[in-house]
């Protein structure tokens, strides 16, 4: 299949094509290829190809993929199930999904949850997504400091709770974070700098 070629060109060709067809008999070849496909560029396509299939068909699909026991396989669902939108996989997005050792399946768990989540349920997420932060390097951060700031203003409690944290890592990217929320134009970098001053000087002396 054309799909497993080795040449990325004929396999983002490939997941075009499949796309454009909408054929719901390569929703398995579309999502099996996810798990494994190296190429950023063809994931992309395969992605967009997935989300042109009848949602009735593609959420359980996708949903039955975080259960794999590939990283990958779990990102890209994910991923998918965020372009799709469809709140009926809301409840598919688990806390230890969100607490996901590998990053990159955390932080596309992190985006699809703000994406799904029902209003009812966003100060919930709030209050789970803050349990990371402080996790992992300037990529990790800023990806959870976006899904943050994406649900408004009901982290403002979360994040308050958070600055008082003892360990000055989560202090300080709680604090980044609500600077960006407060500013959106703020830069992350000039954020996480400015609260991981006061962190470390304190609030009174700055």
């Amino acid at each position: 299949m054309a799909l497993d070629a080795t040449e990325s060109s004929t396999r983002l060709q490939a997941a075009l094509a499949a796309g454009s067809r909408a054929d719901p008999g390569m929703l398995e070849a579309l999502v099996e290829r996810c798990a494994v496909e190296p190429d950023f560029f063809v994931r992309d396509m395969l992605t967009w190809a997935l989300t042109r299939l009848p949602a009735a068909l593609t959420v359980p699909r996708l949903v039955a993929e975080l259960r794999s026991p590939i990283a990958q396989a779990r990102s890209q669902a994910l991923h998918t199930l965020s372009k799709i939108g469809d709140e009926r996989a809301w409840p598919a997005i688990t806390r230890s999904l969100l607490r996901e050792a590998d990053d990159e399946v955390a932080r596309a768990a992190w985006r699809t949850a703000v994406v799904l989540a029902p209003d009812g349920d966003k100060e919930g997420l709030a209050v789970e997504l803050a349990t990371q932060l402080g996790r992992g390097d300037r990529t990790v951060q800023l990806s959870l400091s976006r899904a943050l700031v994406a649900l408004g203003d009901v982290v403002e409690p979360a994040l308050r709770d958070a600055t008082g944290s003892a360990d000055p890592a989560v202090a300080a990217h709680a604090r980044a974070t609500e600077t960006l929320l407060r500013d959106p134009e703020a830069g992350f970098d000039f954020a996480v700098a400015e609260a991981t001053r006061v962190v470390a000087l304190g609030p009174d002396k700055c």
